[in-house]
Formats: C-alpha cells, sequence, structure tokens
C-alpha cells in the first residue's frame, strides 16, 4: 500500500495507485441492489450490514443477561462485554458517519433513527447525545476554545491533565451541551438532547425495578467505558496543536495511516480531512491523502503510520515519544527532521495554550473545575 519510512529522514513515497485501507463494499450483489434504493449512497450498504449483524447479537443477548438470576448473572457478564467489544468500535465509527451522511433516503427517512435508537442504547451510546455534540458543538467548533470538548487549556503529553479532561466531559459535559445549545438558540438540538438522555436513564431507571444489576452490565456501564474511549479518542485525534495556527485543520488534528483500526473503522484515521471536509465518504479519504500528501507536508502536518488515535494517546500518557517519533511521516515538503528535532515538535505542539487564548467557555457548574492552572 503506502511505501516509504517513517524512520529515514528520506520523503515517505505515496502511492501511485488507488487506496482505500477500509474494504469497500460490495454493489454487485442482490442484497446490494436491492438496498440501493433506500440509501442516499450505495456504497452505505456496508452501515446495513453492520447494523443488522449488530442488531441480531446484541438483542438476544440483551435478554439473555436480563432474565439470568442473581447469584449467576456477573459471570455472564464478561462473556456479554467480550461480545459487545467485537462491535463497538465498528458501531461507533458506523454512527459517526451515518451522522454525518444521513444513510436511508426521504422516502425512508424513519430508518434514520434505527442505529442511535434501536442498538445505540446497547452500544454504550445514549440517543441523540452523540449527533448534538459532534455534529451541533464539535465540527461547528473544531476544538478552538468555543468547543466543550477542546484540548487546547490541557499539557496533552500528562496522564493528570488527560484526567481534568475526562472528569469535566464525564460529570459536566452533558449539562454544558445542553445549556451552550441553549444560548446559541439551537432549540431542536436541545430538544433531541433532553428526549434521548433523559428517556435513555428514565428507561434505565423502571428497567432497574425489574433488574438492577442487568441494568447495570446491559446500559450503564457501556456508557461509561464507551465515553471514556471517546475522550481518549478526541485527545489522540487533537493532541498535536500548532500555537500559532491553531485553527488550521492540518495543525490541529492529525493522520494514522496504515492500521487496523483504519480498516475496520471506516478509516477514522484520516482526521485531518475529516474536518476539512466532514461530509466525504470513508471509502475516498486515503486516496484524497495520498493525491494530497505534498499539500500535507507543505501544512506541516503530523501524520503516524501504524498507530491509531488510542495508540498515540497511550504513548503519550506513557511519556514514549522516541516510540511515536519513530512512527512520524517524514512528508514530501515538510523540513526534514531528526528524531530530537520531531520530539520537540511533539512537545511544542503539546503544550497547554495560555488561558486568554483556550480557556474554554465559562462553566456554569464548577467555573475553578476547568480554568488551567497557570503556565510553568
Amino acid at each position: 500500500m503506502f511505501e516509504g519510512t517513517a524512520k529515514a529522514p528520506a520523503p515517505f513515497l505515496a502511492p501511485t495507485g488507488p487506496v482505500h485501507e477500509a474494504p469497500l463494499a460490495r454493489l454487485d450483489t442482490a442484497w446490494a441492489r436491492a438496498w440501493a434504493k433506500a440509501l442516499n449512497d450505495p456504497r452505505d450498504v456496508v452501515f446495513v450490514n453492520l447494523a443488522l449483524t449488530i442488531a441480531v447479537f446484541v438483542w438476544p443477548a440483551a435478554v439473555f443477561i436480563f432474565t439470568r438470576d442473581a447469584d449467576s448473572i456477573w459471570l455472564w457478564a464478561i462473556p456479554y462485554w467480550l461480545g459487545i467489544s467485537l462491535f463497538v468500535d465498528r458501531f461507533i465509527l458506523m454512527l459517526h458517519c451515518t451522522s454525518h451522511r444521513t444513510l436511508f433516503n426521504r422516502k425512508l427517512r424513519a430508518l434514520n433513527l434505527f442505529i442511535p435508537w434501536a442498538i445505540g442504547p446497547f452500544m454504550g451510546e445514549t440517543p441523540e447525545s452523540y449527533f448534538v455534540h459532534h455534529m451541533g458543538m464539535h465540527h461547528k467548533e473544531g476544538n478552538l476554545p468555543g468547543d466543550l470538548s477542546s484540548t487546547m487549556p490541557y499539557d496533552r503529553d500528562r496522564f493528570s491533565n488527560w484526567l481534568r479532561y475526562w472528569g469535566r466531559f464525564m460529570f459536566f459535559g452533558l449539562p454544558e451541551l445542553f445549556l451552550y445549545h441553549r444560548a446559541k438558540r439551537s432549540g431542536k438540538l436541545v430538544a433531541r438532547l433532553a428526549i434521548g438522555e433523559l428517556g435513555f436513564w428514565l428507561t434505565c431507571a423502571l428497567l432497574c425495578l425489574v433488574n438492577w444489576q442487568a441494568t447495570l452490565i446491559v446500559f450503564v456501564l457501556p456508557v461509561l467505558v464507551v465515553r471514556t474511549l471517546m475522550m481518549a479518542g478526541n485527545w489522540g485525534q487533537h493532541a498535536f496543536v500548532d500555537p500559532d495556527e491553531p485553527n488550521n485543520d492540518f495543525k490541529s488534528s492529525i493522520t494514522c495511516i496504515n492500521t487496523r483500526y483504519n480498516k475496520r473503522c471506516f478509516n477514522d484515521g484520516y482526521h485531518i480531512i475529516h474536518h476539512i471536509s466532514p461530509s466525504l465518504h470513508y471509502s475516498e479519504m486515503a486516496d484524497e491523502f495520498a493525491k494530497n500528501i505534498r499539500l500535507y507536508g507543505e501544512q506541516d502536518a503530523i501524520v503516524f503510520d501504524g498507530y491509531d488515535f488510542f495508540q498515540v494517546w497511550f504513548l503519550l500518557m506513557t511519556g514514549q515519544k522516541k516510540k511515536l517519533a519513530r512512527a512520524f511521516v517524514q512528508l514530501p515538503g515538510a523540513p526534514v527532521r531528526t528524531e530530537e528535532e520531531i520530539i520537540a515538535l511533539f512537545d511544542r505542539r503539546t503544550r497547554r495554550f495560555p488561558a486568554e487564548k483556550a480557556a474554554p467557555p465559562p462553566s456554569w457548574f464548577l467555573p475553578r473545575f476547568t480554568d488551567p492552572s497557570p503556565l510553568s
């Protein structure tokens, strides 16, 4: 696929032919042709297949858990979670893709509720909250100070700072998101958030009357885990921000190539182009990078070969910048750097911004919690 090496100072070589990473959907089958009439983009039949596969697994599995007795239920929790883990990453990125590009056409638009409402709650995603946060806020604010999930106020190579970031999102993220959209007078998004979130937690409360242990296993604990994973992923995506150009998408995000994650999760590693062109179909992202690789270099974008966002997050949190530097792609048109210079680039782009430049919108609940401490 891509040729070259991140270890040598020679520029990374773009491939000469088409690049896909994530497998493309087969469109020549009777099944695909039948669904094509209902979809806005026939290539998205892969999401129909995935959504139905998850439903066939998770619905009977959840019923099974709810019918276990109290003495054995926690023994079944582990195999249940292992089963869920086979799908959760792909589900989240399916939800991501279908939030940006509506899956079903106008004639069957009611079916667009299936992914977030019928299977989302079983996969750690409360209905509507992902859309309201990601589409209604994150992409509009772009990791800048108005973004409630902005990484700018934190040292992005320190685990203690990530814990603050995680704590803010976990305990105050949804109330702040509600107030954010209310301040923006986004009535429809406020309603979607309230209906989805309150509906989910009210249902959980009622199910606790039936079987509180099963409710924890099937609904509550997966939400906590998935929200933690999303905070680690977003941190990895926006860990390296150029202090001189934080509003430049080439310099406020990263791209990850040649990863198993891209193959499973619809090329999510191509995050720079996703912020530049959010509606670009996942199947076109790798080709877009290959065709414009010199532009990425001229913009001094950070690209990693072989690591995904979660691995980038882990290596930063454990202080393994040398290992990251070995995966750094020397792009054509970018400055040629030694390993020491690459690490210096990392240090520069992971530093928190001064409070006056990076402070998030005032927290209505705990203002000092999000106020960065003085720069050291």
